[in-house]
């Protein structure tokens, strides 16, 4: 039996291939039930990695069906609130609510595969055998691990003493829930898909959700405890004190309480050796900031060749882990250094410059410009 640890995106895409192609599985999840928590806002689903996956899992069709129309939509502003940049998208990265995602992938499953309310407290080996530990005092065993539990991974210090460190930036999360009613200047400064406001080494960024609610994060450059004291909006004001009115309105203003979430990483370069009967995946293995969009992308197309390379060696899990781990390492930190990269261009000291160049490398023109001009 192949055990996963962790029920987000990268476990259950896993054993969704796993599972249909006749291979057994079992996650276990420290969630209560899949509605316990809101599970977060959007994704973009990217071609190459997480609709593959979504393929492999015979899941596109359906996903498809869920994405939200002109969620790729995307702009840039300044802290005068002046439009440097707008893109309406391509439909190459369509744009999906997380919960949405992860109970498509749910359904995919048999009845009983995913273990609620089973947090993995301890992990101990011994030969061939993993033995499980859980906060109910529950044990279980297995010869095969796979760590999909995210970036406090239980099972990479198995692997790796690498843990996740401070990226520098902090965000604070703000929801406005019927925002063209009820925010409409939230709403009209981020359009209809994604915005990023950035100047001075902060930002204010935001994506709509199908449900008409906004979700706003507030980032910014400070030190790492910044995060553990409680936040207030006469803070933020502070740090945004010369932007334009409008950003202050967004400031003074949202439903439920600020919610702080320091950007963590782990090691562009990480890595481990070989070792026998278990490896990790998505954010347990190479956690990274969201500035190239990669984590669930990355999460998700993990599982899906992890499980193939189990369908192409039966019976050799060695081989097995050792094939994915080959394509794995090189993907990952090829997207892991990206992401850094980015995050850097996006909090330089002249921001959004950075950002509006990097864009237009990709053809992605500035208001009243052609494409084609910034390619001159």
């Amino acid at each position: 039996m192949i055990t996963i640890i962790g029920a987000g995106m990268g476990g259950l895409t896993l054993a969704s291939v796993l599972s249909k192609n006749g291979i057994p599985s079992i996650v276990y999840e420290a969630d209560s039930s899949a509605r316990s928590r809101h599970q977060g806002g959007m994704l973009d689903i990217h071609h190459d990695t997480g609709q593959a996956a979504l393929q492999a899992a015979g899941l596109l069709d359906a996903f498809g069906r869920l994405t939200l129309e002109y969620g790729d939509a995307m702009r840039i502003l300044d802290k005068a609130g002046t439009l440097r940049m707008t893109d309406d998208g391509n439909g190459l990265r369509p744009e999906i609510e997380r919960g949405a995602l992860r109970e498509l992938l749910l359904s995919s499953l048999p009845a009983g595969v995913v273990h609620w309310n089973a947090r993995v407290m301890e992990i101990s080996s011994a030969g061939n055998e993993f033995r499980l530990t859980f906060a109910d005092g529950s044990i279980a065993k297995t010869e095969v691990l796979i760590g999909a539990d995210g970036a406090w991974s239980t099972v990479r210090p198995l692997l790796s003493d690498a843990s996740p460190d401070y990226s520098g930036i902090s965000y604070v999360e703000m929801r406005y829930p019927d925002a063209d009613q009820r925010y409409p200047t939230a709403a009209a400064l981020l359009g209809r898909g994604l915005m990023f406001a950035l100047s001075d080494e902060r930002g204010i960024i935001g994506h709509r959700e199908p449900n008409g609610e906004l979700c706003i994060y507030v980032a910014l450059k400070v030190p790492s405890d910044w995060s553990e004291q409680p936040v207030s909006r006469a803070t933020l004001l502070e740090h945004f004190s010369d932007w334009h009115a409008d950003f202050h309105e967004i400031l003074r203003a949202s439903d439920g309480g600020l919610v702080s979430r320091p950007i963590r990483m782990l090691p562009v370069n990480h890595s481990w050796a070989r070792s026998r009967g278990v490896t990790l995946l998505g954010d347990a293995a190479h956690l990274m900031s969201p500035f190239a969009g990669e984590g669930v992308n990355l999460a998700m197309i993990d599982g899906a060749d992890l499980a193939k390379a189990i369908i192409a060696h039966p019976g050799d899990i060695e081989s097995a882990i050792a094939a994915y781990e080959a394509v794995m390492f090189p993907r990952a930190h090829g997207k892991a250094a990206e992401s850094a990269a980015n995050l850097a261009l996006a909090f330089q000291a002249d921001s959004p410059q950075g950002m509006l160049e990097l864009f237009a490398s990709h053809g992605v023109a500035p208001p009243g410009r052609p494409p084609s001009a910034l390619m001159d």
